[in-house]
């Protein structure tokens, strides 16, 4: 009689260990798929932030040929004037159309002035919605920690601002951190990220910004799409809708 049931108890042990091998698979498969997927959505944020990078770049040298342009004009008007003699000629600017801003929502420029509520300074800041999160631009970054928690003190750098308020440190709790591929290498580079009560003209909101390197750029601030998500829209024909420009 055992040995009738020997077949069966070993056929019953081999089904169990396929079905064993069978779950395992199963998890090993979904767990590379997740994996894939948080590696896929890292390579677009790291895509996203360096185009809009690339952008602000790009309007700085715009802007940097659109002055040695006007400069150019000038020259040449000057030595047309000293050779001629003409009379200096009227200039008459062609009126701004005036768009209405719809009354539900809030519409910001592509340029626009945002004061940090922990330091009571205000920054200039790209307002880009080809960024999904929005950076600052942090140097000298210390990270320590408070209480249990991981902080980070560093400088806000613009070049508009005195020495004195170049040197007040910005502190915050770290909230994450995520990893950035720099255009020029292909390295990742760990960054962190806080969370700040920020005023943009009607908006004042707590924002999460990327500590970044940005010198390279126009602008100390950039805003992202999350920052804007739900409140406003950006007219990026217009600059300084919500706040005057700074007189500098």
């Amino acid at each position: 009689m055992f040995t009738r049931l020997t077949p069966v108890v070993a056929i019953a042990l081999l089904s169990g260990c396929t079905l064993t091998k069978g779950e395992q698979y199963h998890q090993e498969t979904l767990a590379a798929i997740q994996a894939s997927e948080t590696n896929i959505n890292t390579r677009i944020s790291n895509l996203e932030l360096q185009i809009s990078n690339q952008s602000d770049y790009i309007d700085g040298l715009e802007e940097q040929v659109n002055k040695l342009e006007s400069k150019l004009i000038t020259f040449r008007d000057d030595a047309m004037a000293e050779i001629q003699k003409p009379k200096e000629p009227i200039i008459v600017q062609a009126p701004t159309s005036i768009q209405t801003t719809p009354t539900h929502e809030i519409v910001l420029g592509s340029i626009e002035r945002v004061t940090i509520d922990s330091i009571k300074q205000t920054f200039d800041a790209r307002v880009d919605t080809g960024a999904a999160t929005s950076s600052l631009n942090a140097v000298d970054i210390e990270e320590f920690e408070r209480n249990g928690n991981n902080w980070v003190r560093f400088h806000l750098a613009d070049s508009t601002k005195s020495e004195e308020e170049k040197n007040t440190w910005i502190e915050a709790p770290i909230i994450r951190y995520v990893k950035i591929r720099q255009a020029t290498t292909e390295e990742l580079e760990r960054r962190a990220v806080v969370e700040l009560w920020v005023r943009v003209g009607k908006i004042h909101e707590k924002a999460q910004f990327t500590l970044a390197d940005r010198s390279q750029m126009n602008h100390p601030v950039l805003l992202g799409r999350e920052f804007m998500r739900d409140i406003a829209m950006v007219d990026v024909s217009r600059n300084y809708i919500q706040t005057e420009e700074d007189p500098k």
